[in-house]
């Protein structure tokens, strides 16, 4: 596969419904880790590290645009604090919204409203891994 840009992301977020939408205008960064917890196993008899892959997990920040038409970023986010509920999350990273793809159930924990010095009104959401599924890459 060749190098790439992010150009053309596409990031889709279920409301609280659950009713799968596109909030792709309305998010300006994104930040995905999926990280593996990893046990120490060294014995006394080795000079390097030994681990094993315990459970894996995923964090997402999304940041952007306020934006409170129907359907887009507000509506989808306003609800966090109010339904607590998995909400199915896919993003492709790149114009090619087929692969890769990374589509998981994502507790949303955060959803921050910023007014800055110069006016911009921004938010950002921030979840995690919400059913024990792995999250794969399609």
């Amino acid at each position: 596969m060749a190098k790439i840009s992010g150009l053309g992301a596409q990031i889709q977020v279920a409301d609280a419904v659950p009713t799968v939408r596109d909030i792709s205008n309305d998010v300006t960064d994104w930040t995905l880790a999926t990280p593996v917890n990893l046990q120490d196993t060294t014995g006394n008899d080795k000079l390097a590290h030994e681990r094993l892959a315990l459970l894996r997990d995923m964090t997402v920040s999304l940041k952007g645009i306020f934006n409170s038409a129907a359907g887009l970023s507000h509506i989808v986010f306003s609800t966090v604090t109010t339904s607590a509920v998995a909400r199915s999350t896919a993003i492709a990273p790149t114009s090619n919204h087929s692969t890769p793809l990374l589509t998981c159930n994502v507790l949303y924990s955060t959803y921050n409203v910023n007014r800055g010095a110069d006016g911009a009104l921004t938010w950002q959401a921030d979840g995690s891994l919400a059913d024990g599924a792995v999250p794969t890459w399609a």
